[in-house]
């Protein structure tokens, strides 16, 4: 598998420097190739070609890219060679003896030995196999799906290449646009079908090129034939029908004459000896010859689509393999036991790797993308050692059958069944493989120095109800034997004083660790009553390796308990005494530990707690400006006050700290430490009120103003671990949504609540139900679990499976057993899960309103829909069901039969690796874009595109993330063609990383269907959308924000009566989630009135504008731009009706059937509103309102230092004084006019200008599509307001605190307050402008 992964690279890295050949880079500008140069390659029966390299290269890479070139492939073991003399591969081609630019390489074929002879013919048969889109499938991975529409019928499919997809979608300009769907219709109830999710048309047979290819019966090569240099005899059957036998041998094959009764296996008469066995094959057979050919020149998949995942993205629904299962040549071959023999040592490899050298870019983008190979290779293998640990394939290595331990593709796998009751038993057990994850993911991350701490590489596998630990296997261990500690343990509970040269260089690291993850030095009393100095939580342990490394174990309770959930003696029985919902309260588990983002999140907040503290002891002492005078001991005065107001762990400068053992049963403090405990227990309840108090109304805030738009189960867990938010509370989320004013429009969050509760309920019984269970009662068993979760009252009894199944495990033979165990699962009822989920949430989740009798109750109360709740399931549990509609309201008969379920894939967790440089110019991008330095943004998002590209091929949700940024940065420059050439990979990344159904693919499809409209592809445009909304109907409902985003887009594409049809389910359900009196209300009403303006129906149109200029009046007053554009566009539409009640009067004289100009939108203003709809020009507004402000500053700065100039004349300080507010407001009141003269100028009708200027603020309030991603993938997207803050806590926090820095964060916060609304006319003005000058910008 390894090799594949690295032949990938290889193939990989040749389209990142050639993209002239697929257009794969071609947003890439050429400043980033640097250093590449092209050489010409021939020799080996290959035609020559044109390679392009670079001179950092090994001779190894350059010799990878060339073995993924077409015109090479399947050959394998082959050198380079310059001038005769043949490259060492480990030697960088810039260093090679008159290497230059235009040289020509020459291929050298080189010796087989049996295992490069085994990977040729694993090269030829993965050549062989045909690709289909359902192969991604039948693998349970996410398939991309793009493809199957931009095919129409009118034009080959054959559109992988970019270039021709390209091409293609340009015909079908001129096609008709096809109607929607039905199922997609405004008001339709009923649900898209299933199948319309996943193309289902069978494609074409692929040409066979053999009947055969398998190991010869002659196997293995005699002993006296050994010595002759033959490794292997295959079987060869051609298609003209003539079996034969070839020998592998050190010069590569040959015809032998053995048959299949006689072994002869001398050369055959007249054969050549070829180093490719496809060479041999087309000498053997003229229609393989022939085939080969045709599939060399078949059209090439893009980069994107042809290379793999780094990991395994599921797909819960799959096609079934019945006529297509057919083993492939490998499995004939015996190449998948022979080649994964030799296990890997999967920890050396990671080391290895996080030791590669950092002095460079190059150098860390190396380094960078070994590790990801690695941890994709690691993570791949877990998942298989997981189905044979499970399906009983390997014995555990130490004969336990307690707490057995497995070996398997070089991971070590444990399975503790002996649970440990102080944890919580299987619940606790599980919390804490998943925080030893977290934890390790937190040191991982570390940088620096602290990059020489080390740990283990770990994963978690959950598999047919049993979670397994993956690692790979430690190092041994090596350090002084001293009497009562173990040989290399350095650091530990169980340590023991302890001083070497080691143990101090391992406390220097920790040390160094603790202040980065923000945890306190503390002491605890040892085993011995002796105080242990730690940095860490008692049970974390570190060791010196054999390999010389240090290592961390066990560091599941690194992070700070959260103190909601730790009920101490004292507070026993206060819990039960206060009402349902409050905190503390137990947990099922003692585990309950604070995520790394809110310990961020509340440091920060202590932060501006101390700012404001310093502040107000400084107006206490004289006031701000005496206080920071030289020599003033009051402001240190003021600084320690504040420090010991917030709990800082440091009384001269803000820093705050946590104990990571506080509430740990079992742990004992020394009597010197009590003021630090209880220091520390205070701040851990206030970081736990600060989660009731503050983040989780932040995060219904975010969901009411449209930062977060959650869809599914995913992106509500990513949203509230964003705010740091753990899903043990969303029982007290539904709580707070219930109790608040605006529970209506958070009705999608509770919806999203309660499926996650009843979900995660489920799943923790779906364990124990499935587990020990007979392989041969699997599918029926979870067929029978689904229908009891879905269909109420639903019983094996009732529809008559009984019978049914008990004959399918007769034909099976599975008599004994699985008679034995099946009542076990076929007595499991509708009503007995309903209660045990019931009885699990009140314990978790403390809902005070049940989840009702049944799955009904949810659909009723709360719009559940039980496909989404199927859906769940499946991807919670592996679960691949068959791709068919499912009638889930049926209580008559099992809607889910144990055919319907094609497979059960292990879910693995892990840890992701960062992509530093990549990940650092991505965030510098969107600080610019921030700024409003588009054109800064745009470099450097390119820039950030081309290191993704290098390091993880672009298949990963960060590189998704930056290439839709990209895209959307380019349309708002005016560059239509290549936002779309962009989006269109964004997609298919989209789709094969995140899933085919992802909510960010959902997006990604809708802001496809912008950049098409744009270049005129109406058709393929309405495509995207419909597929979009089919997606969102699926995945959520109809009852949904994004809908109003994708009814109001199809407003916009569509036309007639059907375009005012979605413009009108667009305003329902935005008025309904956003309030009637919202700005994005009063768009959707502006363009429903253009709209009703092209029927003639003015008087509509009139009544919906009177709405929309009621809304900007209210929201910026009679004297905004905004509110005249709406004001004038009123006038016109009020004119124009006005004609027609006269014409009418007059006897029915006939007026012009299309409207006047003035009420006609043009294709400009259509695109505009179809962008602003869906946030992409949220930059413009960020773009002018960040000018704005700079200008302010500078303005406020010049200022200053006039006055200080100016300082000795009172006179001219007064003046100067006088003259400094009429100039403020001269610039407003200028910027002002100016934009009203804007407008005026770009549209004297003010036909459109309502939508843009009014959209434009839009964003803020409803963003839509335009951060959707942002908060999917990299909440970090922070606005410059809230870099300053960043940068101001790291400046306190190490001891720097200066008034400049207080001072000036005030400024810029009343600053920004005091110049808004100017900011935001300026913004909106321009909006229009931006887009059309984009260039001169």
């Amino acid at each position: 598998m390894r090799d594949a992964v690295k032949k990938g690279n290889g193939e990989k890295r040749t389209m990142d420097v050639s993209c002239s050949e697929n257009g794969r880079k071609a947003t890439v500008s050429k400043k980033v190739d640097d250093g590449s140069f092209p050489v010409k390659v021939q020799g080996a029966g290959v035609e020559p070609f044109e390679l392009q390299v670079h001179g950092f290269w090994l001779v190894q890479d350059a010799i990878m890219t060339v073995l993924g070139r077409e015109e090479v492939a399947p050959r394998t073991s082959i050198a380079l060679a310059l001038s005769g003399v043949t490259l060492d591969p480990m030697s960088e081609l810039q260093d090679v003896k008159g290497f230059k630019a235009g040289v020509t390489l020459r291929l050298v074929e080189e010796p087989y030995s049996p295992r490069s002879a085994q990977a040729h013919l694993a090269r030829v048969q993965e050549m062989l196999k045909a690709a289909r889109p359902q192969d991604a499938l039948m693998e349970g991975r996410s398939p991309a799906v793009l493809s199957t529409l931009t095919q129409t019928p009118e034009a080959p499919p054959t559109l992988h290449s970019s270039k021709n997809r390209r091409a293609n979608s340009k015909t079908e300009q001129s096609a008709e646009a096809p109607p929607p769907p039905a199922y997609i219709l405004p008001g339709v109830s009923e649900l898209p079908p299933l199948t319309t999710l996943l193309p289902t048309n069978t494609p074409s047979e692929a040409p066979s090129y053999l009947l055969d290819l398998s190991l010869s019966c002659w196997n293995p090569p005699p002993g006296f034939r050994k010595l002759q240099g033959d490794f292997l005899y295959i079987s060869v059957h051609t298609l003209e029908g003539k079996q034969c036998d070839i020998t592998s041998c050190p010069r590569g094959f040959y015809l032998n004459r053995s048959t299949l009764d006689v072994f002869d296996p001398r050369p055959a008469q007249s054969t050549p000896v070829c180093h490719c066995l496809t060479d041999l094959l087309s000498h053997i057979s003229p229609q393989f010859k022939h085939n080969l050919g045709a599939l060399r020149h078949r059209p090439s998949l893009p980069a994107e689509e042809m290379l793999s995942t780094p990991y395994r993205t599921l797909s819960w629904l799959g096609v079934p393999s019945l006529h297509s299962h057919k083993s492939s040549f490998s499995c004939r071959l015996g190449l998948d036991q022979d080649l994964n023999a030799q296990a890997p040592d999967w920890n050396k490899e990671l080391q290895a790797a996080r030791d590669l050298p950092q002095r460079s870019l190059e150098e860390r983008l190396q380094r960078d993308r070994a590790l990801l190979q690695v941890n994709s290779a690691f993570v791949w293998a877990v998942a298989q050692a997981a189905e044979k640990v499970i399906d009983g394939f390997v014995d555990p290595i130490n004969g336990s059958h307690e707490d057995p331990a497995f070996l398997y593709g070089g991971v070590f796998m444990s399975m503790p069944t002996h649970r440990e009751e102080w944890l919580g038993g299987e619940r606790g057990h599980r919390a804490a493989q998943r925080l030893e994850l977290r934890c390790v993911q937190a040191y991982s991350d570390l940088s620096g120095d602290l990059q020489n701490l080390h740990t283990i590489p770990t994963a978690l596998a959950d598999y047919r109800g049993v979670r397994l630990s993956a690692q790979g296997l430690a190092p041994g261990l090596q350090g002084p034997e001293q009497a009562e500690v173990p040989n290399g343990l350095l650091y530990g509970f169980s340590a023991g004083p302890l001083e070497n040269p080691s143990r101090r260089k391992l406390l220097e690291l920790l040390a160094q660790a603790a202040k980065a993850l923000s945890l306190q030095r503390h002491a605890v009393l040892g085993p011995s009553g002796h105080q242990l100095p730690l940095f860490t939580s008692v049970d974390a342990q570190g060791i010196l390796g054999a390999d010389g490394r240090y290592y961390l174990l066990d560091v599941y309770r690194t992070m700070p308990a959260d103190a909601n959930f730790q009920v101490e003696d004292g507070e026993e029985g206060k819990e039960t005494e206060h009402k349902k919902g409050s905190f503390p309260r137990c947990h099922p588990h003692v585990l309950c530990r604070l995520r790394p983002e809110l310990v961020k999140a509340f440091i920060q907040h202590k932060h501006a707690q101390f700012t404001q503290q310093v502040k107000a002891h400084m107006e206490e002492n004289g006031g701000v400006e005496e206080c920071m005078k030289s020599g003033d001991s009051r402001n240190i005065d003021a600084v320690r006050r504040a420090c010991k107001d917030v709990g800082s762990v440091s009384d001269i400068i803000f820093e705050m700290r946590f104990n990571p053992n506080i509430f740990s049963p079992g742990v004992q403090f020394p009597s010197s430490e009590s003021d630090a405990v209880e220091l520390q227990k205070r701040l851990l309840k206030e970081a736990a009120s600060f989660i009731i108090k503050d983040q989780i109304p932040a995060f219904m805030n975010d969901c009411i103003h449209g930062t977060d738009i959650p869809m599914d189960g995913a992106t509500l867990r990513q949203a509230l671990h964003q705010k740091g938010i753990n899903l043990r509370y969303l029982g007290h989320l539904i709580l707070s949504i219930s109790q608040s004013d605006l529970k209506h429009q958070l009705r999608h969050i509770t919806r999203l609540a309660f499926a996650e509760i009843v979900v995660r309920c489920a799943q923790r019984f779906f364990s124990g139900y499935i587990q020990g269970l007979e392989t041969s009662n699997l599918s029926a068993a979870a067929s029978h679990f689904l229908c009891c979760l879905l269909v109420p009252h639903f019983s094996s009894a009732s529809n008559g499976e009984e019978s049914k199944k008990r004959s399918r495990r007769r034909g099976r033979g599975g008599g004994g057993g699985g008679a034995a165990d099946s009542p076990t699962w076929t007595a499991l009822s509708g009503n007995e899960l309903w209660s045990q989920i019931c009885q699990d949430a009140q314990e978790t989740y403390r809902l005070k309103e049940g989840l009702g009798s049944n799955v009904d109750h949810l659909v009723e109360q709360y719009g559940l829909q039980k496909m989404s709740l199927l859906r769940e399931m499946c991807l919670k549990t592996g679960i691949q069901l068959r791709l068919r509609e499912y009638i889930l309201d049926n209580r008559n008969k099992a809607p889910i039969s144990p055919d319907d379920v094609l497979n059960i894939l292990p879910v693995v967790k892990h840890i992701t690796m960062t992509t530093t440089d990549a990940t650092r110019m991505f965030k510098m991008a969107q600080n610019s874009l921030q700024k409003g330095l588009l054109e800064q943004a745009y470099e450097q998002l390119k820039e950030a595109a081309y290191l993704f590209g290098r390091v993880c091929d672009d298949l990963h949700p960060e590189a998704c993330q930056c290439l839709s940024l990209l895209a959307k940065v380019a349309y708002v420059q005016g560059h239509p063609a290549e936002a779309r050439s962009v989006q269109l990979r964004v997609v298919v990344i989209s789709e094969r990383v995140l899933g085919f159904d992802h909510p960010n693919t959902i997006q990604q499809y809708v802001l496809l269907s912008v950049y098409l409209f744009a270049g005129g592809e109406t058709a393929l445009a309405q495509r995207c959308l419909y597929r979009a909304k089919v997606l969102l109907l699926t995945v959520h409902g109809r009852d949904h924000p994004y809908t109003a985003v994708i009814d109001a887009s199809l407003g916009l594409v569509l036309q007639g009566e059907q375009s005012l049809q979605y413009l009108q389910s667009a305003l329902k359900l935005n008025s309904s989630f956003r309030g009637d009196i919202d700005l994005t209300t009063a768009l959707i009403h502006h363009m429903l009135a253009q709209r009703l303006c092209l029927t003639g129906d003015y008087r509509g149109g009139m009544n919906h504008e009177k709405e929309a200029y009621s809304i900007f009046q209210n929201k910026y007053g009679e004297d905004h731009p905004q509110t005249k554009c709406s004001s004038d566009f009123l006038k016109n539409i009020t004119q124009q009706a006005v004609r027609v009640e006269r014409s009418i009067r007059q006897g029915g004289v006939e007026l012009s059937e299309t409207p006047p100009e003035g009420l006609v939108p043009s294709q400009d203003t259509t695109l505009e509103q179809l962008a602003l709809v869906n946030g992409i020009l949220k930059t413009s507004y960020s773009t002018k309102m960040m000018e704005f402000k700079e200008k302010l500053k500078e303005r406020k700065a010049a200022e200053e230092a006039e006055k200080m100039k100016l300082e000795n004349s009172k006179s001219t300080n007064e003046n100067e004084a006088s003259e400094l507010p009429t100039n403020s407001g001269e610039v407003t009141e200028e910027a002002t006019s100016n934009g009203e003269q804007k407008q005026e100028a770009t549209d004297g009708n003010a036909e459109g200008q309502p939508v843009e200027t009014d959209a434009s603020e839009k964003p803020d309030h409803l963003n839509m599509n335009g951060q959707i991603e942002s908060h999917l993938h990299n909440g970090d997207c922070a606005s410059k307001m809230e870099c300053e803050e960043e940068e101001q806590h790291s400046n306190i926090t190490n001891g720097v605190l200066t008034e400049s820095q207080s001072k000036s964060s005030s400024i810029m916060t009343s600053v920004s307050e005091a110049q808004s609304e100017s900011a935001v006319i300026n913004g909106k003005e321009c909006v229009v402008n931006e887009g059309k000058q984009a260039e001169t910008e």
